[in-house]
């Protein structure tokens, strides 16, 4: 089997491949802060493959003949994009912001504002972008996480949309407009016109269902069944540890067929904890028959930690983790999703940068489905406290298995639909679409019938 380890995860350093473009685009501010930097070097990363330029010297600015914008109160030359400003980028910690929604151009944005633009995009993309609103007093649902009806884009309907990036298409345009020698061809890693990527992840929470279990699990899953009438679990049960059926949650052949019929580079990430719990559920790393799983798709994908949630907010057990799977595979981790997508911030992304991780997949809801930052590109993580940017690379997902089933009680048809239009919304933007699915959802167990159809009749359509 040819290996399907996923080239566009380069940790630590975000793939900027473009085409040419006529000139370097210059913003000119009053004041250069690194919260400005940050957005400017991410937009325009995004439109032209190239960080803007910036400046304060206005006559500079005002003598230079390539695509300009001021991003000031006061106009500065005729031939100019004019973004009148908002505060936000030139404030510093972490203040109220009042934020008023209106419709424009047939999307929700806000920042309203005069100029040639209708809203200050780069404050808003920063508000978005950096995750602001998390950083205000909120309230955090039953697990402890940020509760998604605290967010703006859950207040305001656009949840389900990649706003950044679907802003962004509309700026390139309206820059085109004003300048129309400005042209950007951008080109995928492959070279291909489009640069809409899909990745898909799986998170191993609990390999097996039945198998390679503590005997005390055993003896307690039975007992449970008993107690409970479930007759029909019982016998598979027994089958499947006699070796006379496969584990319902076993979907790992036919995953890594799937992954190889459509040429899928997908990430796989492994929860091992060193001892199961309530939320921890997955066979022992101690066993073998889970160091050899782990060794076998280690061989074949990308692979990255799940920090498992008795972790905490324990650093030093976290590296311990990190330090186990490497030591499983033989080779560095660096890339990692947090488990129950549990994590808060400031803290979970800077204990993930002190134990050396360089890309996180944590960025989505855990209670539902949608563009939790509003972006489907990856992104590096400014830390508003520190007002710095740092070189922790996020990739966002928009949707999760779990998340249709359990939260949003959709069935699969519905889930396929639901899918099938974050696939469609992801590619007008030329974006990037990472999906979450579980292996015990892509077995053979009743509660999951049909879903790992619906998932292969989605991954058809992606790569068709």
């Amino acid at each position: 089997m040819n290996s399907l380890k996923n080239p566009l995860i380069n940790c630590g350093e975000k793939n900027t491949e473009t085409g040419n473009y006529l000139h370097f685009v210059i913003v000119f501010v009053n004041i250069i802060t690194s919260r400005l930097q940050y957005i400017l070097n991410f937009i325009g990363n995004e439109i032209i493959g190239e960080p803007f330029q910036f400046t304060d010297d206005a006559e500079s600015f005002r003598q230079y003949n390539g695509p300009k914008i001021n991003y000031s109160k006061t106009g500065i030359s005729n031939f100019e994009f004019r973004i009148s400003n908002f505060e936000l980028l030139f404030e510093t910690g972490i203040k109220g912001q009042i934020i008023e929604c209106f419709e424009t151009n047939g999307y929700k944005a806000f920042f309203k504002t005069e100029g040639d633009f209708s809203f200050d995009i780069f404050a808003a993309c920063f508000y978005l972008l950096s995750r602001y609103e998390e950083y205000l007093p909120h309230q955090k649902d039953m697990y402890g996480r940020y509760a998604h009806e605290n967010s703006l884009a859950f207040k305001e309907n656009f949840l389900h949309l990649p706003l950044i990036n679907i802003w962004l298409k509309d700026f390139k345009k309206s820059l085109q407009v004003k300048f129309p020698g400005f042209i950007t061809l951008h080109r995928s890693p492959s070279g291909h016109p489009s640069s809409f990527t899909f990745i898909p992840t799986y998170d191993i929470d609990e390999a097996y269902s039945y198998k390679y279990k503590q005997w005390w699990r055993i003896i307690g899953g039975f007992a449970n069944s008993v107690i409970k009438g479930q007759w029909s679990m019982i016998s598979e049960r027994i089958n499947v540890l006699l070796g006379n059926r496969k584990d319902p949650y076993d979907a790992f052949d036919w995953i890594n067929q799937l992954n190889q019929n459509y040429d899928l580079k997908p990430v796989y990430f492994f929860l091992i904890a060193a001892r199961t719990a309530k939320y921890d559920k997955n066979i022992l790393p101690s066993k073998k028959s889970m160091q050899r799983l782990i060794q076998e798709h280690s061989s074949l994908y990308s692979i990255g930690i799940h920090p498992s949630w008795q972790m905490g907010d324990d650093v030093e057990k976290l590296k311990f983790e990190i330090l186990k799977l490497g030591h499983i595979t033989g080779k560095q981790i660096h890339s990692s999703r947090q488990h129950y997508i549990r994590f808060t911030l400031p803290g979970t992304y800077r204990r993930l940068i002190d134990s050396d991780i360089k890309c996180d997949f944590s960025m989505g809801y855990g209670s539902i489905n949608g563009f939790r930052a509003s972006i489907a590109s990856s992104f590096y993580w400014y830390d508003p406290e520190k007002e710095e940017q740092t070189n922790l690379l996020i990739y966002p997902f928009c949707f999760m298995d779990a998340n249709s089933f359990y939260e949003q009680k959709l069935s699969q048809q519905q889930a396929l639909e639901e899918l099938t239009h974050y696939y469609n919304i992801v590619r007008s933007v030329n974006g990037m679409l990472i999906t979450i699915w579980h292996n015990n959802f892509l077995g053979t167990g009743e509660l999951f019938k049909g879903w790992k159809e619906a998932y292969e009749h989605f991954v058809s359509l992606v790569k068709h």
